[in-house]
């Protein structure tokens, strides 16, 4: 099992900077216009799995919550979705034809709000989905919820329609702080669908939490996640909110007075850890926790853990396929993103055959490699340079040695241990897993004077 990161505050001090979050490597900074329809046709031909992963975008929300980043349209006229499904469909018959010897073995709808669709638009969705594509009698199928926005029935209805998993966007219990970021919800109502999910025999509830939002304080959050472990989630990520107005306007009408100190911010994250820990679920990363007897911590601890767009995952197996606007694939060694804005996508897939990837990259033998060791790191904490040495037929020392040179103060300030040949993430290290994971970044100087990431803690 991992260890529980080890809080130290002269190191947080250090090394409490901003960097990627490793969804994937080379990370999104890193693509380029000009990919198309061929690009994927190519990339199928020569991936080597016909294992999938389906991710849909919703991007349709029916009210603004100030703190989002994410790809979302704010409407409450139902016949968007609409739309957005016309299209969706047409996209669905053209990339579904790729992917025939394929089996589905993971579904995922993301947003967005995903329940912003009624139940008769949904099951129009997975109807589709389910007439074009191959699932896995077992398919693991789930999806983002807003406790707020969902219709009456309808967690019963994503049941009968084969959802097993469900994940509530939950970010705070407290009434103030959810009208700081205009989500007021009602807790008991949360606390009643989780019920209600486990009594419809969902195999996995998750929860989203964030911290460093507007009149949080490290009471008041501890608060909430008290109450939160009290409901039981299977999963938990934690997110750690990272403001950025200049760049999403919705967060322009957060207040600089009203948002945490730096220092009270940490104590909401340290605070987390150790509430999470005696309530006996494993810290798999960054901001996630599952329970130990959780598949994502079982993965961990067998060392078969995988990350991707959608985070940790035990579906590293499998290619990825996003549909909808801003979806991003990763099929083989290739990966491609839709049009981000919902006109252009439309206008994409009218003039493309039902395709509006945009962007992307073929990954080189180098980014291969790199991505591997990077993976290892941040699903396990170690790596074995020997084993990375024989897999990729290189000398290790001599192919990293501009890595090795970056790692070296954070060896000696204790973050990470070499020694047998196995580089090993301490205690002390896990809090820093992306900047470990950063020494071993080719693309990132190009970048990082170009982008503002999020800050690792």
């Amino acid at each position: 099992m991992i260890n529980l990161p080890k809080w130290d505050q002269s190191l947080i001090n250090k090394y409490n900077v901003s960097g990627p979050r490793y969804t994937s490597y080379p990370t999104a900074l890193s693509f380029n216009e000009g990919y198309q329809q061929n690009d994927l046709i190519d990339a199928v031909k020569s991936s080597s799995t016909n294992s999938l992963s389906l991710y849909i975008h919703i991007p349709f929300c029916s009210q603004l919550c100030y703190y989002c980043g994410c790809n979302k349209v704010i409407t409450r006229h139902q016949s968007k979705a609409d739309l957005y499904l016309d299209y969706l469909e047409k996209e669905i018959i053209a990339q579904s034809q790729l992917f025939n010897h394929y089996q589905v073995e993971q579904l995922h709808l993301g947003g967005g709000t995903p329940t912003f669709l009624t139940a008769a638009q949904m099951a129009r969705l997975i109807g589709l989905l389910e007439l074009h594509f191959q699932f896995s009698p077992d398919a693991e199928r789930g999806i983002e919820i807003d406790p707020r926005s969902l219709a009456d029935g309808m967690l019963n209805h994503l049941r009968f329609l084969g959802f097993n998993r469900v994940s509530f966007g939950i970010q705070d219990f407290n009434d103030e702080v959810q009208l700081a970021v205009n989500r007021p919800q009602c807790a008991d109502a949360v606390k009643s669908l989780i019920s209600e999910a486990r009594e419809l025999g969902f195999n996995s509830i998750n929860a989203d939490m964030i911290y460093g939002l507007p009149l949080q304080t490290p009471h008041s959050f501890k608060e909430t996640i008290e109450q939160l472990i009290a409901l039981a989630p299977d999963r938990v990520s934690v997110f750690n909110y990272a403001h950025l107005p200049e760049r999403f306007a919705a967060q322009r009408k957060i207040k600089d007075a009203d948002l945490p100190s730096a220092h009270d911010k940490l104590t909401m994250f340290k605070n987390t850890l150790e509430q999470m820990n005696e309530a006996g679920y494993q810290f798999i990363g960054m901001d996630h926790f599952a329970k130990a007897d959780n598949e994502l911590a079982v993965a961990q601890n067998e060392q078969q853990l995988h990350r991707n767009f959608q985070g940790y995952t035990t579906h590293g197996n499998c290619d990825l396929l996003g549909l909808g606007v801003s979806s991003i694939s990763q099929i083989g060694t290739s990966i491609l993103q839709n049009q981000k804005e919902l006109k252009h996508y439309y206008h994409a897939i009218d003039n493309n055959v039902g395709s509006a990837i945009c962007k992307g990259m073929k990954l080189n033998q180098d980014d291969v490699i790199r991505a591997d060791v990077i993976k290892q790191l941040i699903c396990h904490f170690e790596l074995d340079m020997q084993h990375v040495a024989t897999k990729f037929q290189l000398d290790f020392q001599r192919y990293f040695a501009d890595s090795l040179t970056a790692l070296a103060p954070l060896q000696s300030d204790g973050l990470v241990k070499i020694e047998n040949g196995i580089i090993r993430v301490t205690a002390r290290g896990n809090l820093f897993i992306r900047i470990i994971c950063m020494c071993f970044d080719a693309h990132l100087l190009k970048q990082i004077n170009a982008t503002r990431f999020s800050r690792v803690i």
